[in-house]
């Protein structure tokens, strides 16, 4: 296991804290909009007809240890914090699985459970590190993500193998599962910021899962810059592409991650957060207008940022055709 010798300092518990205090409000439009697909419901009786519970938690846990205290006990320590720092309302069970590929995944229908790839306890340096990563996924369960995480990798996995069941509506199913799955993954990155309480371990793991590098290796200010750069520069092509790449994905670039994440930090939403200013389970949920005023003025910025992108793509082009003519 990686060097887990951070100095140790107090974290804010937060009781009763309700998931949509951290969940992105595109995350939440996303999934409205998946639910009024009219072929939805027929298309997740069908998957979850063919499978149901314990089949599924057997393919992911058949090549799997069970974290305990006799089993992985730092892990299990770490898991144990961050369940408590975030009052989990229930102990899920964590696996580790030997997979050289940083990362982790929450599923499951009725019964959730985590899966952390062995790379990950490999290479992420720190324990605030592997507490973002084990948050991340307490988030996805706590906002109710795993069954539509669970249907959307098995779809995935049923459409390269050709299987009748990927039809045309199920594919449009799928193309907003994956819509729904990046805007998901937003919300779950606040929830591991929160559980680890460290924002720049956040960042540095977004780092190591799009490159792999160690500490020693990478520099943060340099990732954070790239990220900055990929949102911002390049061509009409570029732009165009940006898109393009993303629509088969399941999950945002990681630089976008970061950015993302900086953003949210620097605006003070994670300190208000920790002050103690967030919804708790026990109060009413948000009047649906707002939710929905939120989600629009998330999609409104995303597209706002995305029209910048295509004019100045677009001004830069024109420049150097102009250009071009006063040189001839």
């Amino acid at each position: 296991m990686a060097d887990t010798t951070d100095t140790p300092r107090a974290r804010r518990l937060l009781r009763d804290i309700d998931p949509s205090t951290w969940e992105h409000p595109a995350d939440r439009a996303a999934l409205q909009a998946l639910r009024k697909i009219p072929a939805f419901d027929e298309v997740l009786r069908k998957v979850f007809g063919l499978f149901g519970e314990r089949p599924i938690r057997l393919a992911f846990q058949a090549n799997a240890v069970r974290v305990g205290e006799r089993q992985f006990p730092e892990i299990h320590r770490l898991y144990t914090d961050v369940l408590e720092t975030l009052d989990a309302p229930d102990r899920y069970p964590l696996f580790i699985s030997q997979t050289p590929i940083v990362n982790a995944g929450a599923y499951g229908m009725d019964k959730p459970f985590i899966i952390l790839n062995s790379g990950s306890i490999r290479l992420l340096n720190g324990e605030d590190e592997l507490r973002f990563l084990l948050g991340h996924e307490v988030g996805h369960i706590m906002s109710g993500h795993v069954l539509y995480r669970t249907m959307t990798v098995i779809l995935i996995q049923l459409a390269q193998l050709g299987f009748p069941v990927i039809g045309i509506a199920a594919r449009a199913v799928l193309m907003a599962l994956l819509e729904w799955s990046r805007k998901a993954e937003l919300s779950a990155d606040r929830a591991g910021v929160l559980a680890a309480q460290e924002p720049e371990a956040a960042m540095r793991t977004m780092m190591k899962l799009a490159g792999g590098g160690t500490d020693e290796e990478t520099n943060l200010s340099e990732f954070l810059v790239q990220a900055d750069e990929y949102r911002k520069g390049g061509d009409l092509v570029d732009a165009v592409f940006r898109v393009l790449n993303l629509m088969a994905a399941t999950h945002p670039f990681h630089v976008l991650r970061a950015a993302e994440l900086r953003d949210w930090v620097e605006k003070g939403e994670y300190d208000r957060i920790l002050r103690g200013e967030y919804r708790h389970r026990t109060e009413e949920p948000p009047p649906w207008r707002e939710d929905l005023a939120a989600a629009a003025r998330a999609y409104a910025e995303e597209a706002g940022s995305l029209f910048e992108q295509f004019s100045d793509a677009a001004r830069r082009v024109r420049e150097a055709v102009v250009e071009g003519f006063k040189k001839v």
